[in-house]
């Protein structure tokens, strides 16, 4: 399955990238997130509940971020396991463009899933990444906008 979509943040992109890169935010932006900890630069560790149809659980997950083109954007890629649920791994595309006083967001990802949560319909798996991305990046805008201003 893959997602794409264009976020405009009122932030500088150095201010969105510094912001995609603070696992306080992020933390507080990933809707489900219980935990979120940074191993090192380039990998992050986290644990998120997650309702999927009918399924909930629990998922324990590594992300890990390739920042050769910062600050104008990032690759990244991780795999989360849900026990009894499955699993998710993919990866994203991320690029940060400067329009005057804003950020353009653009984000291209690609996600397999597997074991229970696969089972239940890729109309299914593919509403509910839509809505969770846009959760994700509507509170991000809301953070770093407020940030940005204070």
């Amino acid at each position: 399955m893959e997602l794409s979509d264009e976020i405009r943040i009122t932030a500088p992109r150095d201010v969105v990238y510094r912001a995609l890169n603070n696992p306080e935010i992020l933390k507080e932006c990933i809707p489900g997130c219980e935990e979120l900890t940074q191993n090192s630069p380039n990998e992050l560790e986290a644990k998120v509940v997650l309702k999927i149809g009918p399924v909930k659980a629990k998922f324990a997950g590594e992300v890990t971020l390739d920042k050769t083109n910062a600050p104008g954007g990032f690759s990244l890629s991780g795999e989360g396991k849900g026990g009894a649920a499955g699993f998710a791994k993919g990866g994203a595309d991320v690029t940060l463009a400067e329009d005057g006083d804003e950020t353009v967001l653009t984000y291209t990802a690609k996600v397999d899933v597997g074991g229970k949560i696969a089972q239940l319909g890729s109309r299914l798996i593919a509403g509910t990444a839509k809505k969770l991305s846009g959760k994700f990046f509507t509170r991000f805008g809301e953070i770093v906008s407020e940030q940005s201003v204070s």
